[in-house]
């Protein structure tokens, strides 16, 4: 194996892609980028292949295959062929998803945005690489079937000498902060002695607003997020708090824990990014600046810790720390999303599909803010929840989500 990581990122182009391209970087003596995938934006996909010596690209939007900047890209790559391996460049959706099974890959950092990443979290770990997740839908709609195949990636890498001494064997490192900080909160403590796991939430812009508040809500003011600054779809699902209704039910996955010892608690400083509690009454916390370059870090260094990717917070000038309940009355999203967590099965995969559709219709100033849970609830109550069986079985039913979603956005 090469002294360095390599990595493949999917959504390179996206605010975790591109920080994750910072973290490389900076440590360029121990990360490698061997591949990169985006959804449209070529001209900036040449730039990072370039940039990082990448033989391997990938474009999700099939009808750029005969761009002028494809072909730009297409005849650079060509000269990065040589007698061993020839260089790559594929569109389509299939073609991202296919970056992880490349031989040199050691982790790929899947970045994606909404349902479609759950085939490359399926397909990372059926290759038996390491998977740094990004994309919350993996474990909202498909936790049942990416968990066990997470463990089983576990256990060849501890049979094979790749996981640490101690600890968890690091198949799934999860990027985002809130799993982030659970995940090291959790190093070296007995998962029986847990007694809740405490997501923090920042509150989104519309903290303390009623109902009356959010009527006339534009997507400008409801992506004008506080302290994080994400990508639209994720900005609108923390105004909404959908954003923590789907981090409890990746905790729920993510460390085995059942949804009564799972409690969002508002923290608006966003300098906690999260706790744990245990049975003794202790609750470790794990605290940093707001910069999401620190868990993106941790999650390809583990189970080592390299120098800060920015500058450490100064606790002197922090301030004050507060802490309130979440408003679940008002963000409707967040009770829904725990209803259909708890109810399990199918119900995560159609309420994460309607929130998809609603969010994009409200972006489109389709539909009002309060609208998408309104969608999210009214598909919820149209679906038959069963058993989680397949990937093309969870595909139809986001398929049948969306479409039972656009039909009543288009009939408000």
């Amino acid at each position: 194996m090469s002294a360095k990581k390599r990595i493949v990122v999917l959504g390179s182009s996206g605010s975790i892609g591109t920080q994750t391209l910072d973290v490389v970087r900076q440590h360029s003596d121990k990360l490698e980028i061997v591949g990169l995938a985006l959804g449209t934006r070529i001209d900036v996909l040449e730039a990072q292949v370039r940039e990082f010596g990448v033989r391997h690209a990938a474009v999700g939007d099939e009808s750029l295959r005969g761009n002028p900047a494809a072909r730009s890209l297409a005849a650079h790559l060509a000269l990065a062929d040589d007698a061993e391996t020839a260089a790559t460049l594929e569109f389509g959706q299939d073609a991202v998803v296919g970056l992880t099974g490349i031989p040199e890959a050691d982790i790929v950092v899947n970045a994606l945005v909404g349902a479609a990443g759950l085939r490359a979290s399926y397909e990372t770990l059926r290759a038996g690489k390491v998977l740094a997740l990004a994309n919350k839908e993996s474990l909202v709609v498909g936790g049942d079937l990416i968990m066990p195949l997470a463990a089983r990636v576990d256990e060849e890498r501890r049979a094979s000498g790749a996981a640490p001494a101690t600890g968890p064997a690091g198949a799934l490192m999860p990027i985002d902060s809130e799993h982030g900080a659970i995940y090291q909160c959790l190093l070296g403590e007995r998962m029986e002695e847990v007694s809740k796991l405490w997501v923090t939430a920042s509150g989104g812009p519309f903290r303390g607003r009623t109902r009356a508040d959010l009527a006339d809500i534009t997507p400008a003011q409801a992506l004008a997020h506080p302290t994080w600054n994400m990508g639209a779809k994720i900005s609108i699902d923390s105004s909404t708090l959908m954003n923590k209704g789907l981090e409890i039910i990746e905790a729920h996955h993510l460390f085995c824990m059942p949804y009564d010892k799972i409690e969002v608690v508002v923290q608006p400083q966003s300098a906690i990014h999260s706790m744990v509690e245990f049975s003794d009454g202790s609750v470790k916390a794990h605290l940093g600046t707001t910069d999401m370059r620190i868990p993106i870090q941790f999650a390809l260094s583990y189970p080592d810790r390299w120098d800060a990717p920015v500058k450490p917070m100064d606790f002197r000038t922090l301030g004050s720390l507060d802490f309130a309940a979440p408003d679940a009355d008002t963000f409707r999203c967040l009770a829904l999303a725990r209803i259909a967590g708890e109810t399990g099965g199918t119900l995560p995969c159609a309420m994460n599909a309607a929130n998809e559709v609603a969010v994009a219709a409200f972006l489109a100033e389709c539909c009002a803010y309060l609208d998408i849970a309104a969608c999210v609830e009214a598909v919820m109550e149209a679906h038959d929840p069963q058993s989680v069986e397949s990937l093309e079985q969870l595909e139809e039913i986001d398929a049948w989500a969306r479409r039972t979603a656009e039909a009543w956005v288009a009939a408000r």
